[in-house]
């Protein structure tokens, strides 16, 4: 975020408490790396594209994208260590790209039908296009439109967070897995995006466009 995007933004303990939940998130995604992935979910497991490895490609690579974001908004490392913020960004872009693409591999696969695999094959797509919007504007030197797509960006990564909060309260309200499912194929990132664009015209409101 711009200096003056984030003094409008508010105090920065949100900032402190999402990045603990990617680190979190990210620890426990980790077993999806292991043969066999112990104590993963058994309709994740059973992805048609799971025996192809699309699944550990999309969890490596997530986890990735997941536990660099947050710091790609602490302004002290921007400020005082520009080169490991933009190698940061760039690893940040690599895994984005390479999860959304495996991602939308196993929306193709998921078992609970053509409803998960529009909400998450969605999700795909629009990861993969707002990272590479916001990587093409870092190239091309216009920081403002950057900051913009990387928020937009890093609200879709975070889809990993919220699906994991919307899931033990889809069990605790003892809705059945299927449909609740695939409610959260699109609950898990359609509101995040809302929310970015929402904090996108607060911060930026009285910043022009080059």
């Amino acid at each position: 975020m711009s200096d003056s995007a984030q003094s409008r933004g508010g105090p920065s303990w949100p900032l402190w408490i999402i990045g603990v939940l990617s680190i979190g998130v990210s620890l426990v995604s980790a077993r999806y790396l292991f043969p066999g992935a112990p104590g993963g979910a058994p309709p994740i497991l059973a992805n048609a594209f799971t025996r192809y490895g699309a699944l550990t490609v999309h969890a490596g690579f997530a986890l990735t994208a997941l536990a660099i974001g947050p710091f790609q908004f602490v302004r002290a490392l921007r400020d005082r260590h520009r080169s490991v913020h933009r190698r940061m960004g760039t690893a940040y872009v690599i895994a984005c790209l390479c999860g959304g693409a495996a991602g939308l591999v196993l929306a193709f696969g998921a078992t609970t039908g053509p409803i998960t695999t529009a909400g998450f094959g969605l999700l795909a797509v629009a990861w993969i296009f707002t990272t590479s919007r916001a990587w093409m504007a870092a190239r091309a030197k216009r920081f403002i439109d950057h900051e913009r797509w990387m928020i937009r960006s890093f609200a879709l990564t975070l889809a990993a967070v919220t699906l994991r909060i919307y899931l033990p309260i889809s069990v605790i309200a003892q809705l059945p897995y299927d449909p609740a499912y695939r409610a959260i194929s699109f609950l898990c990132w359609v509101p995040n995006l809302v929310v970015a664009e929402l904090l996108i015209a607060r911060w930026f409101r009285t910043t022009p466009r080059p």
